[in-house]
């Protein structure tokens, strides 16, 4: 018993110079590292002008004009002035979901340039519409008060107010749960000058004008509205049109009449912002 114990000892003794030595263990098996992840590529910012002579904030009216790729963007205003809760607390109605269910039941790609005090209204809907892969929300400033003196009546917004305006439609996007609103601006009216552009310049937004007016604005006949814009459209144009029933109560009507006829004419609908990312640089 004695003699079995020592050599026992002895062989433990041999394996651990062994191991000391470097001699090989026994294999064991290994485990193995579960894969990286996939890094998530970061999203890319959406496509914007250069700044124009001196910094001053870029204004984007169409895209290229090309024949071999026809493509137009309805864009949709949803106005509300800043003044405006006491109508809308008595039951006029700014917003328009059966023009944004149209364009959805059609396919329409469209850009909404809302303002801050629309999406504050109507959080659910802004919510909706920015989270839909089919449309994209842009800035129409909170206010809806003009950039200009002299602009449809609309009150003004001081020249040091103008920035804040527009970082605070922002604010009211995320806080109604939008979860990106692009770095485009439509000046309330359309109404800019060389002052206005430079109280934007530094904010990276590009502002978007347009070449066709839709004229639905206060508009009671559909069919004219229709004809207006169908007669005005070329390759790469950028039509203006309202988001607002009290305001634009035919634009529904119209656009199941617009959207076919371009279609059958060869156009393609997108976004602003893919035609801002094919003008040239």
């Amino acid at each position: 018993m004695i003699l079995l114990v020592r050599r026992i000892a002895a062989v433990c003794a041999l394996g651990a110079a062994l191991a000391a030595c470097g001699a090989p263990e026994t294999p064991r098996t290994a485990s193995r590292a579960a894969p990286p992840a996939p890094a998530t590529p970061a999203p890319s910012r959406p496509p914007t002008l250069a700044p124009g002579p001196g910094g001053l904030t870029p204004v984007f009216h169409h895209g290229p004009r090309s024949d071999a790729d026809k493509t137009v963007a309805l864009t949709f205003d949803a106005d509300m002035t800043a003044d405006q809760g006491p109508r809308a607390a008595a039951g006029e109605r700014f917003d328009h979901p059966q023009l944004i269910t149209t364009l959805r039941t059609l396919k329409v790609p469209a850009t909404v340039f809302m303002t801050g005090r629309w999406a504050e209204e109507y959080p659910a809907q802004a919510r909706s519409i920015g989270r839909d892969p089919l449309f994209e929300v842009a800035n129409h400033s909170y206010s809806h008060f003009a950039f200009t003196d002299d602009c449809y009546g609309l009150p003004t917004v001081t020249e040091e107010r103008m920035r804040a305006d527009v970082t605070r439609a922002y604010a009211a996007f995320r806080a109604a749960g939008v979860p990106e609103a692009k770095p485009y601006f439509r000046f309330p009216g359309g109404c800019y000058d060389r002052r206005a552009l430079r109280a934007l310049s530094g904010t990276g937004v590009t502002a978007v004008q347009w070449d066709v007016v839709g004229g639905d604005a206060f508009a009671t006949d559909a069919d004219a509205v229709a004809r207006q814009v169908l007669d005005g459209v070329r390759p790469g144009s950028v039509v203006v049109l309202h988001c607002t029933r009290s305001a634009a109560p035919t634009t529904e009507r119209a656009i199941r009449t617009i959207v076919p006829e371009l279609r059958r004419q060869g156009f393609r609908f997108v976004k602003v912002s893919e035609l801002i990312g094919s003008a040239p640089r």
